[in-house]
Order: C-alpha cells, then structure tokens, then sequence
C-alpha cells in the first residue's frame, strides 16, 4: 500500500515514472481532452460520437446503451384518454 511506504520510497516511484516519461494525473487528463477536441474538430465519426453523447466503439444503440444515452426520453406518446 502506498500509505505503508516510506517517503524515500515514494520519492524513487516518483522518479522512476518521470523517468520513464509516463504521463499521469493532469498531463493524462488533459492529452485526453486535446484528443477528444482533435476529433471532434476534424468532423471524424468518432468525433461526431463523442459529441452528441453517443457509443463510440460500434456498440448499438437501438436498444441499450443507457449509460452512454442518458435518462430515457418518450417521444411522441399521447397520454391514455381518462374514463
């Protein structure tokens, strides 16, 4: 556990990973969000997916996909006539 190890401890991790040159933590996050504004500024069908909220790896979308749709919405349902 991370809580268990010794600031000398961390700190080699630390070093290692900047090292290696991993992005983590907000260079991740923000190489993410350039990604997604890229596609979605090129017009590019992932783009376009990634916009209107939709599945973006070929998942239907007819049924399910809740998730990624959000609340269900009813179009065009009149309500039963009262007896």
């Amino acid at each position: 556990r991370a809580s268990n190890l010794s600031e000398e401890q961390l700190n080699k991790i630390v070093e290692y990973i900047v090292r290696m040159g991993y992005k983590c933590e907000g260079d991740l996050r923000r190489d993410i969000a350039q990604n997604l504004k890229r596609l979605q500024a090129v017009k590019c069908y992932r783009g376009l997916r990634h916009f209107r909220g939709l599945p973006v790896r070929g998942q239907r979308t007819r049924t399910n996909a809740r998730t990624r749709k959000g609340k269900r919405k009813t179009v065009g349902v009149a309500a039963a006539p009262a007896k």
